[in-house]
């Protein structure tokens, strides 16, 4: 954001989302949301629309996501229709296009990910995905020849491990690794991270556990109360500790070198912390060529 200029020094970017939109599919989303309140959808007439049925009506959407896959594109398989909208004056581009031209080449960008993202929303009861939901996904989320990669891949994952991997990879792990080669390309200094410590053996180190351990708010009684892949005496402590510190501290002081496409070295951080080259080297080769942008109607 031009406006933004000079305003920061640093930023910490936690799982960074892969969709930004263009107005005319943000007016799309919005009037599917609007219509079946009978106002059009404008800032004017939403201010007179109650809270409650403001809600009500995200919700109706919601749950109809998938209904609009050929009409909105692959945001209609994500779990939330908002996303900020690149209107070309506050927003003049998508962050990875304005990252590489330099824009925030003076912010130093620690940005990372978790391990299993979109197990957060597949382990919840009744969102396994369908045979038909995870053709759908490699249709419209992955590269050319994506399901083939896939597989090849991931040999022994079942369909839903398969389009667990995809998801995390659309909406999150991918777009996080290119806005670190972004600015690592447009001068800037940039640090790389996974959350790959888990205490659920559901959930796994999935999309939102990294604030429990950045703000400290996972207590070891509740993580121990858990089913845990690590038995009963997983505790958080250390992970957390570790997450914060880095959070808190300037990048000079923690040890991790700068991040560089040749190497990526990660900060991973588990039971112990390490730091290792990216662990998702099969993810990163399937979307080399791909490149993040704008989120637009299908053509």
């Amino acid at each position: 954001m031009p406006a933004a200029k000079g305003l920061f020094r640093r930023a910490i970017c936690q799982s960074m989302p892969g969709t930004y939109f263009t107005p005319r599919l943000a007016t799309a989303i919005t009037q599917a949301m609007t219509e079946p309140l009978g106002v059009p959808a404008t800032i004017e007439d939403l201010v007179r629309v109650t809270p409650r049925a403001l809600i009500d009506a995200t919700a109706a959407v919601i749950a109809r996501m998938l209904e609009f896959v050929d009409v909105w594109g692959p945001v209609a398989l994500t779990p939330t229709p908002f996303s900020p909208v690149v209107d070309g004056e506050i927003l003049p581009c998508a962050p990875w296009r304005g990252l590489a031209d330099s824009a925030a080449r003076d912010v130093e960008l620690l940005v990372g990910h978790t391990r299993d993202e979109f197990r957060l929303y597949t382990s919840q009861p009744g969102h396994q995905p369908t045979a038909s939901q995870i053709a759908t996904a490699f249709d419209h989320l992955a590269p050319p020849h994506g399901q083939q990669c896939y597989r090849a891949a991931h040999p022994a994952a079942d369909p839903t491990q398969l389009f667990e991997i995809l998801t995390s990879d659309w909406l999150f792990r991918m777009p996080s690794l290119h806005l670190a080669d972004a600015a690592h390309a447009g001068g800037g200094r940039v640090w790389i991270y996974e959350l790959a410590w888990s205490f659920n053996s559901r959930q796994g180190a999935s999309h939102c556990l990294d604030f429990l351990l950045v703000f400290g708010t996972l207590s070891p009684t509740e993580a121990a109360a858990r089913p845990s892949p690590r038995g009963p005496r997983t505790t958080p402590r250390r992970p957390s500790d570790a997450h914060r510190l880095d959070n808190l501290r300037s990048r000079r002081h923690t040890g991790l070198g700068a991040h560089d496409p040749r190497s990526r070295t990660t900060r991973v951080y588990d039971t112990t912390t390490t730091d290792q080259p990216y662990p998702h080297r099969p993810s990163r080769r399937i979307w080399t060529t791909h490149r993040f942008d704008t989120l637009d109607l299908p053509t």
